[in-house]
């Protein structure tokens, strides 16, 4: 255990790691805890209730090291020998070689701990980008549709391929519209009858050329001609399923951040209505990380992995959470699901459908609710990547202070 000068370790700290050795495999050559940090006072503030082991987030925030137990080896010492940061180094050195555990129960009371980056390196993009299908359902409002596809050709990306599923399109602004797309080389394929996500874009799916899919509503705007690129590396390498990015609403604010399982005992978009200067929870809305699920507003996935899994589930989800639920069957495969924040679109959410506030609409989306909930016991788990004493009733990291989150 590596601590610093002047941090205190609870009473209970001990007897936890000696349970969780226990408890353990052989394999696993790191422990880390919560923490919290002890004002010139020593009073107890900010606590830091950590998600389960996130090896993306740590490579650019370093919440373990300080509040944990390290299994090191020979290795592990001489590697971190004679350097300034060779704590670090050391659980860094174990991590790579074994699994790593979390208590989720604060241990350590520190006295200094590292801030979190307000900004991360660039994103160094692949040398070979493959071909994206960009699927964008719609159906009218033609200005949203425009200022979307204007978006895609000024993106800065090697080959793409966009394919618009047309939802029984009436206003004849957006025929026309959609006729000159059609002679400009886009896709157009007629989608008609009752509005079914899930189906419109496993209908498009199976026409598309692209290595990777994106998924994209046609009320987003892009604001950066990088972000394909970025969420395109992303979604490449081995270990990713669905790369999502970070969406803003037209004010500035953050309307998607990543998904967290459990919140409304449903899911929930993490970091809703913060703004992305704010530091808000320990800066994890600006960092790359692994999460349980991203929202298909702006979504990248390989096409082969969609297929593996079934595509979106158009019986039981046709309009909600059928992101959710092709993301977790993505991670059930080891495909984690990733937030990226440096890829960065606006997002009019549901502008062009509207809301849910009809009897019909409603019925649906209870239905959709009670699927999510059988199938995933979205109402009885905790994300591993939220923490069980942060609320399920927030979208933004807040404490839990009823009775039963509060641990004796």
């Amino acid at each position: 255990m590596l601590l610093q000068a002047g941090d205190l370790l609870s009473p209970r700290a001990a007897a936890s790691y000696l349970a969780a050795i226990e408890t353990v495999s052989a394999s696993c050559t790191v422990i880390y805890a919560d923490d919290d940090a002890l004002d010139h006072s020593g009073r107890r503030t900010r606590p830091h209730l950590k998600p389960d082991w996130n090896s993306e987030l740590q490579g650019h925030f370093d919440f373990v090291t300080g509040a944990c137990i390290v299994r090191a080896d020979a290795v592990d010492l001489a590697d971190a020998d004679g350097t300034c940061d060779w704590t670090a180094r050391m659980v860094s050195g174990a991590a790579r070689r074994g699994t790593v555990s979390h208590i989720p129960k604060i241990l350590h009371h520190r006295r200094a701990r590292p801030l979190a980056p307000a900004k991360v390196d660039p994103v160094q993009v692949a040398s070979h980008l493959p071909l994206v299908s960009v699927i964008i359902p719609t159906r009218n409002r033609v200005t949203l549709l425009r200022t979307c596809i204007t978006g895609l050709r000024a993106t800065r990306y090697p080959g793409i391929e966009i394919i618009v599923a047309n939802n029984d399109s009436d206003d004849p602004e957006t025929l026309a519209y959609l006729g000159a797309l059609a002679e400009g080389g886009v896709t157009i394929v007629d989608q008609p009858g009752p509005f079914n996500y899930s189906a419109i874009n496993n209908n498009a799916v199976a026409l598309a050329r692209g290595e990777l899919i994106c998924l994209m509503n046609n009320d987003i705007e892009v604001l950066s001609p990088d972000w394909l690129a970025i969420m395109a590396t992303q979604a490449m390498r081995p270990e990713v399923g669905a790369v999502g990015a970070q969406l803003l609403y037209p004010d500035g604010r953050i309307q998607h951040a990543g998904v967290v399982i459990g919140v409304g005992n449903a899911a929930g978009h993490a970091h809703r209505f913060l703004r992305p200067e704010a530091e808000g929870y320990f800066r994890r809305h600006s960092l790359p990380q692994y999460v349980s699920a991203v929202t298909a507003a702006c979504l990248v996935v390989r096409r082969d992995r969609f297929l593996a899994v079934g595509g979106l589930n158009a019986s039981n989800f046709p309009v909600a959470f059928n992101d959710v639920d092709l993301c977790l069957k993505l991670n059930q495969r080891g495909w984690q699901s990733f937030y990226e924040p440096r890829a960065v679109l606006l997002h009019h959410e549901s502008v062009s459908r509207g809301l849910d506030t009809d009897p019909v609409g409603a019925a649906r989306f209870a239905g959709e609710l009670a699927a999510l909930q059988r199938i995933w016991r979205t109402d009885e788990i905790t994300d591993p990547f939220h923490h069980p004493m942060l609320s399920r009733a927030s979208e933004q990291f807040a404490l839990d202070l009823t009775p039963a989150a509060v641990p004796a």
